[in-house]
């Protein structure tokens, strides 16, 4: 079903984070064929062009892709300083990029804390600062969209730094929309429930046998996981034009999940140690793979 008008989103220009895989690339299908712009960002360039070619079939020209560490603040500002002098001032950012893995708190190393948060909080805001800066600068609207998770009202355990960056975005969310009203600018989030994508169900599905976890339906009082689709309507009308008085919010859309009982990964206390080290081995050889697809 049609749910808006194919011009809903007729002269937006909109960027979003992570944007070669996942929901990011999804979503983004679903805003070219509104009529939006779209700039996708990520560390993969293989797999933005493979994600481009893609989203833009039916409207070629309309999908822009660039290698971006979010994690750097120059190489986010050099690659806003790029789309505003090549294509025009972005009118919508998507914070979308994010890095999970389900491990016990007391093994996670540094490193690994810092790949999580340094790509959700961080990103989020060197991208939210970036483009905010060059809106103020020219006295233009704009409007901030980040993924979240339920998480950033119940925590989770088993994913603990990838809960504390979360509610960081979601805390900024709420600041700035204060700070940035009167410039016309507006921030939101969206808590999606279990929705199917390749790499991050994997991942967050821990064992080949796990009947545990965030991701199962058979835990979302709506009996179902959730679609790209549905996600995709909630992000279209929060970036469109329909309701400018709307800002500071983050809206779950999860199936009743949250409410029935947070969904998070606490039934993983009932794994064995031998379950965690096959949950280990398999992080590695997925890390593995995709610094391999990196270099290519």
């Amino acid at each position: 079903m049609q749910a808006f008008s194919r011009g809903l989103l007729d002269g937006k220009r909109i960027l979003i984070t992570g944007g070669g895989s996942g929901l990011g690339r999804g979503v983004a299908r679903h805003l070219v064929d509104h009529g939006a712009v779209v700039h996708l960002w990520g560390r993969r360039a293989a797999v933005l062009e493979e994600a481009a070619e893609e989203v833009s079939a039916a409207r070629p020209g309309t999908v822009h892709v660039r290698t971006v560490d979010v994690r750097r603040f120059e190489q986010v500002d050099d690659a806003m300083e790029s789309i505003w002098s090549e294509h025009g001032p972005l009118t919508g950012v998507v914070n979308n990029a994010a890095a999970n893995f389900i491990a016990q708190t007391q093994g996670l190393s540094p490193r690994a804390f810092e790949a999580i948060t340094g790509t959700v909080m961080n990103g989020s805001f060197h991208t939210t600062l970036a483009a905010g800066q060059r809106w103020i600068r020219d006295g233009l609207r704009g409007s901030v969209l980040s993924t979240l998770t339920t998480w950033v009202w119940t925590g989770s355990a088993y994913v603990v730094p990838s809960a504390m960056a979360k509610a960081a975005v979601h805390s900024m969310t709420m600041s700035l929309a204060v700070e940035w009203a009167k410039y016309g600018i507006r921030l939101n989030a969206v808590a999606p429930g279990p929705i199917p994508t390749d790499y991050a169900w994997e991942m967050l599905n821990p064992t080949q046998s796990s009947s545990v976890g965030a991701t199962q339906a058979d835990q979302v009082p709506a009996g179902r996981a959730g679609t790209i689709e549905e996600l995709a309507n909630l992000m279209m009308f929060l970036l469109s034009d329909a309701c400018d008085y709307l800002t500071g919010q983050t809206i779950a859309m999860d199936g009743g999940q949250m409410l029935a009982g947070p969904g998070t990964f606490a039934g993983l206390t009932s794994l064995t140690d031998a379950d965690w080290q096959e949950i280990k081995e398999k992080s590695l050889a997925a890390t593995a793979t995709s610094k391999a697809q990196r270099s290519v």
